[in-house]
């Protein structure tokens, strides 16, 4: 598979949103130590390996995704020597931690940005995108003006408090714009290149990089940005062979192409993963759809409105890098949002046994419900109701804090799911979860270089993975109405629900799913 380093073959990601898993000190904030506290839950649950995301001190406009200083960790985590503590007692059990790396941008009251915002020229002055006037903005992109004494405004790459570094631009078409080669573009990149060695020296396994085709302007096609970041991998990889690059791209033909081991399929650039999980108007943050999800007991779904685009990119990724579908992240309603434990325990099957590799996010695992209503916090407005507390136990704060003032509400209903709780019902989603993650370990025909072949759609959509001489057939029938199709004979069934498979025949209830050896 290309450079893809092996372990991620067989991994399985664990993805925690640090200030809602694990208050360990009663401020209200979860923390490092926190993490550090619940390793032996991860690595019993299965999870092989962490994304983590921002750390890095930060004013917390946009929940640390604005930096002020990316060579250190926010207080109200704990310290750089917290970070290493965490990645050596992770190593220990097995499981590789990849931090969140914000590359396009940083916050505005970061020392870099203070000093290019100087009227004076100075070192920094070219290190972000700035008109040459105040009174002139690009025609590309979001910018700001009169923010400072400097003449010229700022463009902002996502926030307006995020202004955008200077990776140069591909094509110029103004007399401020620069190269990607010019000597400040080269500095950013180099200034990149150097906080990434910082953190794999203090125990990072690699990166998940925020924003990542967002760096080189004037790039329609992207070609610079491509570009860019092969120089980046081919440098990083050098140094660190063992360490991965995984884009917030959702487009795997190009992030694949830039020299990324994994790009995630979400909510954006292509619109497979909205419809498999978040079809419904209102339930996607940054489109307001009508439609029908797939992964929805009305069965009103398409799956061809996934496969058409997922086909096309993993056929042209295939043997070079993975595509990863997660359960969601911290940007997307969570993925229990107008489903039952029932529903959930078939959309995991599927995230589970899908080729590639798979990202659960945090409280997944036991179901926790998205909250609505909540007020915006450090700029996660519709995103909040995504970021609460995690649901370790029954009590004050549901174990996440002994704070009278935790980070967010935690859910308040009584039928919110705990760890706790789950652990000791073998039929819970916790333990479904579980007992997947050891499947897909247990057998090489699920793992992310396995191969994937359609077998049947729509409901219920079957699909063939193969690997050595393994060959396992999945089906997923979310839809709650009963189907009989002719599928490929059974062995051995590995794990059903409400579905079985006689002879060449697949009989699933509503709401079912079936894995067995061909």
């Amino acid at each position: 598979m290309a450079n893809t380093p092996k372990w991620l073959n067989d991994a399985v990601f664990y993805n925690i949103y640090p200030q809602s898993f694990l208050d360990s000190n009663g401020d209200g904030i979860g923390d490092l130590q926190g993490i550090t506290d619940k390793l032996d839950y991860i690595k019993d649950t299965g999870f092989t390996a962490i994304w983590l995301n921002p750390v890095y001190v930060s004013p917390f406009r946009d929940a640390g995704y604005d930096i002020t200083d990316f060579y250190k960790v926010a207080p109200r985590y704990g310290t750089n020597e917290d970070f290493r503590h965490l990645c050596d007692e992770a190593h220990k059990r097995g499981i590789r931690v990849v931090m969140d790396l914000v590359a396009g941008h940083t916050s505005l009251e970061c020392e870099w940005f203070k000093k290019s915002a100087l009227p004076e020229k100075n070192e920094y002055s070219d290190r972000y995108v700035w008109t040459d006037s105040v009174w002139k903005m690009g025609t590309e992109g979001s910018f700001i003006s009169g923010y400072s004494d400097r003449d010229g405004c700022y463009m902002n790459n996502f926030f307006y408090c995020q202004p955008a570094l200077n990776y140069g631009y591909k094509n110029i078409t103004e007399p401020w714009q620069m190269s990607m080669n010019s000597p400040a573009a080269i500095d950013t990149r180099n200034e990149l290149l150097n906080i990434m060695s910082f953190w794999s020296d203090l125990g990072s396994d690699g990166f998940r990089v925020d924003m990542a085709s967002s760096l080189v302007k004037g790039d329609p096609d992207k070609s610079g940005v491509i570009e860019l970041w092969n120089i980046i991998k081919k440098e990083f990889t050098a140094k660190y062979p063992e360490n991965i690059l995984i884009a917030e791209w959702s487009f795997p033909k190009e992030a694949i192409a830039a020299g990324f081991d994994i790009d995630f399929l979400i909510h954006f650039n292509l619109k497979a993963y909205t419809t498999l999980f978040r079809h419904e108007k209102g339930t996607n943050q940054s489109e307001a759809w009508i439609g029908h999800s797939y992964f929805r007991k009305d069965g009103k779904g398409d799956i061809d409105l996934f496969l058409n685009e997922y086909l096309d990119h993993y056929n042209a990724t295939k043997g070079k890098g993975f595509i990863s579908i997660p359960t969601g992240n911290h940007d997307i309603h969570r993925i229990s949002l107008l489903r039952d434990t029932d529903d959930l325990f078939v959309t995991h099957a599927f995230l589970l046994t899908m080729p590639g590799v798979p990202f659960v996010y945090y409280g997944d695992e036991i179901g926790m419900k998205y909250i609505e209503g909540l007020a915006s916090k450090e700029g996660g407005f519709n995103r909040t109701g995504s970021r609460t507390p995690m649901q370790w136990e029954s009590g004050k704060n549901l174990g996440f804090s002994a704070s009278d003032t935790p980070y967010l509400p935690v859910d308040t209903s009584s039928d919110a799911p705990t760890v706790a709780a789950q652990s000791k019902d073998g039929n819970s989603l916790l333990n479904h979860t579980k007992k997947l993650i050891r499947i897909r370990k247990e057998n090489p025909a699920l793992w992310a270089n396995g191969e994937f072949e359609v077998v049947h759609k729509n409901y219920p959509f079957v699909y063939k993975r193969t690997g050595g001489s393994q060959t396992i057939i999945v089906a997923v029938n979310p839809a709650n109405r009963r189907a009989e199709i002719s599928a490929p004979a059974c062995r051995k069934v590995i794990y059903a629900k409400d579905a079985q498979a006689d002879g060449t025949t697949l009989k699933m209830d509503g709401v079912s799913f079936i894995i067995y050896e061909a």
